[in-house]
């Protein structure tokens, strides 16, 4: 009897209506995710159309040559963006060599070597040096690293790789203690967590069934990483290595401590220079007019810098899928 009732009771129940309104709870899922998704597009089409107009007085009155202009002078309005750009990149560049081949080293290590007790521990300390402040990272470099860069490593090299024909206008004095190297080594730590928590992780998607093949094959710990890891895992690697880079495109306080704030364009890496990010950090409150505009120039040109370095990561993805 109450098999009967239940089932006249279902019987009365109007499907029509239910599907209408799971439609309608549907379609309005729909809309508020495709609203989420246009409120991310029109924020970054905002933060362009602000920082173009607000740089328009700079390119009216320098025209492209403020991206090829080499003197940064507020008394005589004169504004070129080619130190900036320049430290900017080599920066970011000498601390990305510096950081990939030891974040994928560390990553190596925790997953194919670390002792099991160790990988927990060692793998917490990584990620929590992830998350301590930029600035902390520019104190300790500016009383700890700069120290040592004056009075012994940058001695050093301008003794031994400053003597080498070429290379060594890289290494010429004067070397204070703040210059490109000393902010990319700072950068290079800062970076460093990121890449490597990233890399360990992806590593770990490997299935253990290829491992253990390879292994079985009589593979070294080096052959299983160049041949079975890297390649299986390269378009986490591209991810992770792009977020760092990333990360030391814009970074901004730990670099303005140590960076030296030299707004001239300088051929050696030991010498006080400056960033895209310290130049504004450090001129920003006091800039007005022709200078605040070139300033938020420099913004866009490393809003544009960090877009084409996320094109170049799509890219490099989607050619990963390629083979």
């Amino acid at each position: 009897m109450v098999d009967a009732t239940n089932g006249a009771d279902f019987s009365r129940v109007d499907v029509a209506a239910i599907t209408k309104t799971f439609k309608l709870q549907d379609r309005i899922f729909f809309f508020m995710t495709l609203a989420s998704a246009a409120l991310v597009v029109l924020m970054l089409l905002a933060i362009l159309v602000v920082l173009v107009i607000d740089a328009l007085p700079t390119f009216q009155t320098y025209g492209l040559s403020f991206l090829w202009g080499t003197v940064w002078s507020a008394p005589t309005e004169k504004f070129g963006a080619v130190p900036a750009v320049m430290g900017t990149l080599i920066s970011s560049l000498i601390a990305m060599l510096i950081a990939v081949p030891i974040s994928f080293g560390i990553a190596i290590f925790l997953t194919e070597l670390c002792p099991g007790p160790l990988r927990r521990p060692i793998g917490t300390a990584i990620e929590l040096l992830a998350g301590v402040p930029s600035i902390i990272y520019g104190i300790v470099g500016l009383f700890v690293l700069v120290p040592l860069m004056q009075l012994y490593i940058l001695p050093f090299l301008i003794a031994t790789i400053g003597q080498v024909p070429v290379i060594g206008y890289l290494f010429q004095p004067p070397a204070p203690g703040v210059g490109l190297l000393t902010a990319s080594l700072v950068l290079a730590i800062m970076v460093l967590p990121f890449i490597t928590a990233i890399t360990r992780d992806v590593f770990l998607t490997v299935p253990p069934m290829l491992r253990e093949s390879a292994y079985g094959m009589g593979m070294t710990t080096w052959e299983v990483a160049r041949n079975i890891l890297i390649p299986y895992t390269r378009r986490g690697l591209v991810g992770g290595v792009m977020l760092g880079l990333g990360r030391a495109l814009g970074e901004t306080m730990a670099v303005t401590f140590v960076v030296g704030s030299v707004t001239r364009l300088q051929a050696s890496i030991i010498s006080p220079s400056t960033t895209i990010s310290a130049q504004i950090a450090n001129t920003f409150g006091e800039a007005d007019g022709l200078q605040l505009s070139s300033l938020i120039a420099l913004g866009l040109l490393l809003f544009i810098l960090s877009f084409c370095v996320l094109a170049l990561a799509k890219w490099m993805i989607g050619r990963s899928d390629s083979f």
